[in-house]
């Protein structure tokens, strides 16, 4: 499994209902509440190979009240 990061920018007054409608799907490991450009920071973990793009766009860019995402990959550091 590999971690991936998204950070969600939501449209104003639609933090709480895009953290609900993610947390229902039951694909992050965890959430946050973050101060400053993004609201909402995730982390997924995906499976070796599979298209995180695709990921994104099916499970989290689909979500009502998104404006706007950044998705950090991440990598084996040593």
């Amino acid at each position: 499994m590999k971690p991936i990061f998204v950070q969600l920018q939501c449209t104003p007054g639609q933090t709480y209902a895009v953290a609900d409608a993610i947390y229902k799907k039951e694909i992050v490991s965890e959430m946050y509440s973050t101060s400053g450009e993004y609201d909402l920071l995730i982390k997924i973990y995906i499976e070796e190979g599979q298209d995180v793009g695709k990921f994104i766009n099916d499970h989290i860019a689909t979500v009502a009240g998104i404006s706007r995402s950044l998705t950090t990959l991440t990598f084996n550091a040593f």
